[in-house]
Order: C-alpha cells, then sequence, then structure tokens
C-alpha cells in the first residue's frame, strides 16, 4: 500500500506520468468498438423487460415439492410465455410471467394449481396491467432525460459549456454500454435496474468533477505562459486524481460483486441481480469514461479555440527552439572535447615519459 501511495504521490507532483490525453484516439477507438457491440445487442436481442414495464401476473405458492424448472415448464404451457421462477425462502415459489394478458389470469392460475396438484386458493396472484408498465417506463425515461438536463446544467454554470457536452458525452457513453451488457446477458429490467443506473450516474459524473475541478484550477491564465499546452495540464490533471480514482472505484466495487457474484450468483438470490448488474457494469464504465473520454474530450474542444490554437504553436516553437539549442550545445561540447582529448592520445610528448619511466633514455628538449 506505502508503494501504491508514494505513486499517487509522484503522479501528483508530475514526476511521472502517463500520456491518456496524447493517446486518446486509441480510448476512442476502443469506446466506439464497446459502444457498437452494444447497440448490436441491442438491436438483435433486445431488453428483457420486467413484468412492471411489461405488464403481466406474478403468482406465488405455498410450499411445495415443485422444482423450478418442472415449475417454468408448467407455466409456460398454461400461459404461453416464458416464466421467471424464484424459489421462496419459505419453501414455496415466486412465478412471473410478463407480457401476459391478466384476463387470462384466472384460467393461468387454475391451470398451475392443477399441474402442481395444489388448491387454486393457495396461490396468490398480483396484477400489472400493461397501462402500468407503459407508465412506469415513461416515468423512467423522464427521470433520466430530467437528470441529464440537470447536470448540463449545472456543468455548464460551476465550470463551462465545453466540459458539460464532455460530461454528457461519457454519461451516454455509460448508458449504452450498461444496457447493452442487459441486452446481451439477458438480465430482467426492473425499476431496480434503473435505480442502479441513476446511481452509477452520479458516481461517473462524480468521478468526472474531480478531474474537472482539478484542470479548471491548473489552466487559470493558461495563456500568459508558453511551457504547456492545455492538453498537457489536462493530462497531468488525470495523473493527478488517478490513483484516488482507482482507489474508490475499487473500493465501490467490491460490494457490488459481492451481490452480483456471492448474493446473485453463488446463493441463487436472482432478485439481487437486475440492481447489482448495471451497478457493477456502470461503476466501472464510469471510471473509465471519466479518466478516457471525458477529459481528453474537453482537451480537443478547447484546443479548437483560436487562443489555445495560439498557446499550443507559441509552447512548440519554444520546445523546438530549445531543443535545437540543446543539439548546438551538446555538438560544441563534443567539438571542445576533441580539441583536448587529441594531444594525450597522438604525439610524440608521451614517448619520452614512457621512456624516462622505464629509466631508458633521457627526456628530449635542449639542456640549459
Amino acid at each position: 500500500m506505502s508503494k501504491l501511495g508514494n505513486l499517487g504521490a509522484r503522479l501528483h507532483r508530475g514526476e511521472i506520468s502517463y500520456d491518456f490525453v496524447g493517446k486518446r484516439k486509441i480510448w476512442y477507438g476502443v469506446s466506439i468498438l464497446i459502444t457498437i457491440t452494444a447497440i448490436v445487442g441491442l438491436a438483435v436481442r433486445g431488453l428483457n423487460m420486467g413484468i412492471d414495464f411489461q405488464g403481466g401476473a406474478v403468482f406465488t405458492t405455498a410450499k411445495t415439492s415443485v422444482s423450478v424448472a418442472q415449475a417454468e415448464t408448467y407455466a409456460k404451457e398454461a400461459s404461453g410465455h416464458d416464466a421467471v421462477v424464484q424459489k421462496l425462502g419459505t419453501g414455496g415459489l415466486r412465478i412471473q410471467i410478463a407480457g401476459m394478458d391478466t384476463t387470462k389470469s384466472d384460467a393461468t392460475k387454475i391451470e398451475l394449481a392443477k399441474d402442481m396438484k395444489v388448491d387454486p386458493e393457495s396461490i396468490a396472484a398480483d396484477l400489472v396491467g400493461p397501462s402500468w408498465g407503459d407508465e412506469i417506463a415513461n416515468k423512467a425515461w423522464e427521470g433520466l432525460g430530467i437528470f441529464m438536463v440537470l447536470v448540463v446544467i449545472y456543468l455548464a454554470i460551476a465550470f463551462e459549456w465545453r466540459m458539460a457536452v464532455a460530461a454528457l458525452v461519457a454519461l451516454i457513453h455509460d448508458i449504452t454500454i450498461t444496457t447493452g451488457i442487459y441486452a446481451l446477458v439477458g438480465f430482467e429490467v426492473t425499476p431496480g435496474t434503473v435505480i442502479g443506473l441513476l446511481t452509477i450516474l452520479g458516481y461517473s459524473l462524480y468521478d468526472t468533477v474531480v478531474v474537472f475541478d482539478s484542470l479548471k484550477e491548473q489552466t487559470k491564465d493558461i495563456t500568459k505562459q508558453t511551457r504547456f499546452t492545455y492538453s498537457d495540464i489536462a493530462n497531468q490533471s488525470i495523473n493527478g486524481t488517478l490513483v484516488r480514482s482507482i482507489n474508490t472505484t475499487i473500493v465501490a466495487l467490491l460490494p457490488v460483486a459481492g451481490l452480483l457474484f456471492i448474493g446473485g450468483g453463488f446463493l441463487g438470490a436472482g432478485t439481487l441481480n437486475d440492481i447489482s448488474l448495471s451497478l457493477f457494469v456502470g461503476l466501472a464504465a464510469g471510471a473509465y469514461s471519466s479518466i478516457f473520454i471525458a477529459t481528453p474530450l474537453v482537451a480537443d474542444l478547447k484546443e479548437a479555440e483560436p487562443q489555445m490554437k495560439a498557446l499550443k504553436k507559441r509552447v512548440l516553437a519554444k520546445r523546438a527552439q530549445a531543443s535545437a539549442e540543446e543539439e548546438m550545445a551538446e555538438a560544441r561540447g563534443d567539438d571542445d572535447r576533441d580539441d583536448d582529448a587529441a594531444p594525450a592520445v597522438v604525439g610524440p610528448r608521451n614517448q619520452p615519459a614512457s621512456r624516462n619511466r622505464g629509466g631508458r633514455g633521457r627526456p628530449s628538449g635542449k639542456r640549459r
């Protein structure tokens, strides 16, 4: 841990760094590839919308010896729709059938009771109409839209519109990847999924704002100097907050991974999957986008400004001049060393000295 702390301190002081902004085309390409994969998954497989969005019925049985696989088969035969069945702690089953016409719920309930050999009265039915599902879906989209608008307004006021645009692109990037993963994996989308999605968007925004705040502070009066371009300072801001971003992301991912892999996978609590997957994927995507997408995009937008173009031209010219002067100094140093070294290597002056040391002969020259 001390090594990680030392690394973070050296990154913050600028002693070492990685050129995130300079290699931004690589990260853009990776993000485009992931986003295209997510969009293809959405187009081909689509989202497995839960009962709250599609409407349908949820049947809860008393304690039974019927297995989950058998109940799924019985439910599909009775309703004509695929069913999601979960084993409850009471020994009963929760049978969820999305997209089913609620007018057929009584007939489905009787057929299920017959197949499972239980009393129909022992099966409780909760119905969700399609209009209710549409209303929930519309409210989810409204909430997401309001969140995005507020984010843009806040960032435009607190920072500037370019940072607001970059943050919005990063958030859309995170949403697309998360929903694409849901389509590819086939997990059910529930209101819990929407809650998880809004949660990770807030986290992603927090991580991005930390970098933006550092960038805003370091770029005050940037045009009054000729040492760094805007991209240079943007890269310093990323490196200065890099270890902090990694630490907070890992700490946030560990409990979510416990929910997803242990709770949802190992223990079989499938109700945790709808929210834990969105949190897990979204947290990872949010950390990635704040480092590799948002800040490099701000640098691109800023360096399109005339004053930043002029600054970059001055900085590069100064660096080229310094490099040329350094090369000339090195060349002059080499010439001086050659002049001094030649007499020590070539010439007769060393020969008399060796003869004198050997005791044979005298030093050359006239005696006085």
